[in-house]
Order: C-alpha cells, then sequence, then structure tokens
C-alpha cells in the first residue's frame, strides 16, 4: 500500500466537511441539537485525514506492502472492565525492527483529546516508519472519546494524600490496563499539561516500564506560590509568528526569569472576568460542565474561544478544531472532575512533582512555550532536584513563538525535538538547559 493509495482510502470514504462555527443563536442550536457520539468520531476522523497513510476504521482491510512506512488507524482498547475503554490512535511501522527504540505514546491534557496532535503526527510517523517502531495516541479514560465513566474518589475532604492517590490512580491505572492490552514492555511518555503530570505520577509507580519522559509544559509540576494562571487558557490569543527557521532554544535562567516576569505581571493586570474564571477554577468547577449548563448557547461559547485560540491554524483547521472541542466538551462529564482533586487554589499541585521527582532515574525533559502560561521555575527546579539525586538527564527547553499548546503553536520546532530526544540513546547526556 503507497502512500497514495492509503490516501485514496480515506477520500474514497464521503466525510462533510466541518460547519462553520456558530455566531448566531439559531446556528448554535443546530450545533448543540447535532453534538453526539456519531459526530465526534467523525470530527476525529477530519483531523486524523490529514495524515497521508490513516486509514478509516470503515476503510476495506488490506495486507500493506512495505511502500508506505506505518499503517494509522483508530481503535478502541477495552481494559479489564468491559465498560472501560481508551480510544486509541496507532501509527505501526510495517517494517518492524528488532533494534527499535521503545513506541512514544502521546497523552493530551486536560479536557482535551488525542486530535490535538494532528500537526504532530506526521512527523512521528515517519519516526516510527524509520525506526521501525510505533506511536500511539491515546485519550485519557474519562476524556476525548474515552469511556465517559462515574469518577468517583472516597477519601475525605481533609485528606489531602489519598485524594489525590484516588485521582491519579484513576488515569494511571486505566493507561497501565492499556500497556498490557497492547503488549507494550516499555515506552517513552509524551505529555501535555495535565498528561505530564499524569505521566510523572505513571514513571513513578511503574518506574521499569517507562523509557523517558518528554513534558510538554506540564501542569502540577511547581509548589505555590507560582505564576501559573489557567484562566489565560480560556483568554490568551494563539501564539503566531512560528517559522521554518524556529528551533528549540536553551531555557537558561534569563529566559526563565523573563518569562515567569511576563506571567507575574499578567496577574498584576488580571481583570474582573479573567478573576471570576480563576475563582470558578479554584472553586473546582469543571470549565466544562459550566459550557454544558449552558444547553443551547454552549457551542456559541465554544467557537468563542475556538476562533480566539486556534487563529494561527487556517480557516479549515480551525473549523476541524472546533467541531472536534465542541463534541468532547458536550459529552459526558467524567474525568474532567479530577481537577480539584489534583490542583488546589492557584492551580498548583496539592502533592506537587517537584517534590516527588527525584526518584525517577530515566531521561526527563522539560518544554515550555515562551509565551506559556504554566510555570517554568518548577520545571528548571525539577532538572535540579534530578541532577542532585544522581541523575543528570534532565532537559529544559522552550520554543520561540509559542504559548501552552507548544506543539500546536509551533509545530515544526516541537516535533524537530520530539524527533531528537526519541532518538537520544537513554543513557546519553547530562542536566542541561541548552538546546
Amino acid at each position: 500500500m503507497s502512500g497514495s493509495s492509503s490516501a485514496s482510502f480515506a477520500e474514497s470514504i464521503s466525510l462533510p466537511p466541518a460547519k462553520e462555527i456558530p455566531s448566531t443563536f439559531f446556528a448554535s442550536v443546530k450545533s448543540w441539537w447535532a453534538a453526539g457520539e456519531k459526530e465526534s468520531a467523525a470530527s476525529e476522523e477530519r483531523l486524523l485525514r490529514k495524515i497521508p497513510y490513516f486509514r478509516p476504521a470503515s476503510s476495506p482491510a488490506t495486507t500493506p506492502d512495505h511502500a508506505s512506512p506505518v499503517i494509522a488507524q483508530s481503535s478502541r482498547v477495552v481494559l479489564d472492565d468491559p465498560k472501560h475503554y481508551l480510544n486509541t490512535f496507532s501509527m505501526t511501522a510495517t517494517s518492524p525492527s528488532a533494534e527499535a527504540p521503545p513506541p512514544a505514546v502521546l497523552l493530551h491534557g486536560y479536557g482535551a483529546g488525542l486530535g490535538f496532535f494532528f500537526q504532530n503526527f506526521p512527523a512521528l510517523g515517519n519516526w516510527a516508519g524509520q525506526r521501525g517502531s510505533s506511536v500511539y495516541a491515546v485519550d485519557w479514560l474519562g476524556m476525548g472519546r474515552s469511556a465517559r465513566v462515574p469518577f468517583q474518589v472516597k477519601a475525605k475532604r481533609e485528606d489531602i494524600d489519598g485524594r489525590v492517590r484516588e485521582a491519579e490512580s484513576f488515569f494511571i491505572e486505566s493507561l497501565e490496563q492499556w500497556r498490557r492490552k497492547m503488549g507494550l514492555e516499555r515506552m517513552t511518555l509524551i505529555g501535555h499539561s495535565l498528561g505530564g503530570y499524569l505521566s510523572v505520577a505513571y514513571a513513578l509507580r511503574y518506574p521499569t516500564r517507562v523509557s523517558k519522559l518528554i513534558l510538554l509544559s506540564p501542569a502540577g509540576i511547581p509548589r505555590d506560590p507560582n505564576s501559573t494562571m489557567p484562566s489565560r487558557e480560556l483568554t490568551d490569543p494563539q501564539a503566531t509568528g512560528a517559522n521554518d527557521q524556529d528551533h528549540p532554544e536553551a531555557a537558561d535562567p534569563k529566559r526563565v526569569h523573563d518569562l515567569k516576569s511576563s506571567q507575574q505581571e499578567a496577574q498584576r493586570q488580571e481583570s474582573r472576568s479573567r478573576k471570576l474564571l480563576t475563582y470558578l477554577w479554584e472553586q473546582g468547577w469543571s470549565p466544562f460542565q459550566v459550557v454544558r449548563s449552558t444547553l443551547f448557547w454552549g457551542p456559541m461559547l465554544i467557537g468563542k474561544y475556538s476562533s480566539r485560540r486556534f487563529i494561527g491554524l487556517g480557516e479549515d483547521d480551525t473549523r476541524a478544531m472546533h467541531d472536534y472541542i465542541l463534541n468532547i466538551t458536550l459529552a459526558k462529564g467524567s474525568g474532567e472532575y479530577c481537577i480539584s482533586h489534583l490542583l488546589a487554589p492557584g492551580a498548583h499541585a496539592r502533592r506537587p512533582m517537584v517534590d516527588r521527582i527525584a526518584a525517577l532515574k530515566i531521561p526527563v525533559t522539560f518544554v515550555y512555550g515562551d509565551h506559556d502560561w504554566m510555570d517554568p521555575e518548577g520545571g528548571k527546579e525539577s532538572v535540579e532536584r534530578l541532577r542532585q539525586a544522581g541523575n543528570g538527564l534532565g532537559r529544559m527547553y522552550m520554543i520561540p513563538h509559542a504559548g501552552h499548546h507548544v506543539y500546536l503553536d509551533n509545530p515544526k520546532a516541537v516535533n524537530d525535538l520530539l524527533i531528537k530526544e526519541l532518538d537520544r540513546p537513554a543513557g546519553s547526556g547530562r542536566t542541561s538547559y541548552a538546546a
């Protein structure tokens, strides 16, 4: 199956284009009414069809030849409980190598989904094909298009450690079941935001199953007080200006200081509306719960976010992202309710990873955008803590022209860095703030 014939599978099966982002109440009602599992699947597939070798589930089964480097397809991986499953996107080499590096697993952030990585899949798929390895992207249990099962924490409110342990286990144990079902011995975890936090938590609980950690603007790293401002996710426009000359930069003390200073200035200038958003976040309200409570107005609210946050993607991709976000946001609430158990007021972790990460003996790479709203101080201190514990394999980078969604704002620079880190031997390098 060649790359062109692989693409023809997707093209031969009709899929209507994403609808316009609603700008009127009537359009919002229509969008709200149409949302559901069928539309959710279609919205994800639109993003995945941008990958030339993606094969839709509805395409005829074929035996691929070796002209295409990988086979890319989606599936549901059922866990130990038949009602629990993880939505999975796989890119598997058509010519597996016995010397292949461990597969990479992309893990999205809070309330997002694997479709957010659509601009990273082609480069990572090429890496998998060239190395004879595999790349997976997984929706966390209770998020994206994975099973929306009840999320419950039985620990009492004052039992902070118990609440954190239960909330982390909801995600960690389902990922471990997924790993076993997939037959993976070890894997490199690439986690964004909350996905980065949970990747560290998984590696701490199952250290022999993780080869490396690559943390993209990870949540829950620093202690309080910190300059993280989660409300900016809803109010900041997308960072633009990325170009082919961009490359990961040294996350030296000056760059960390400059980013932190800009975050602190933004905190001082916080508007009343942003303070309200921060207050709701701190009180444990899920922003997705708020959107769902508005019923028919929900698609319009999501549209305002999509139009601002993905303005740099181009019209077609912005509409596709909006449709995807709309459908996963309007789905039944589940894993999103973890937020108040893992994060305390101020959006810092109740058990910060900077105080736990020194137990890791594997390479750990931190990546932040130069317009990030996530406090980079935790990454800097974590690299130092790893070094003091005898692990000189910590690194930290800054991505130019990028905000919190570094992989989406400047995909080329991030893709170059991901390939570099995936190819880096697990025992090579030393503590570094340089590219």
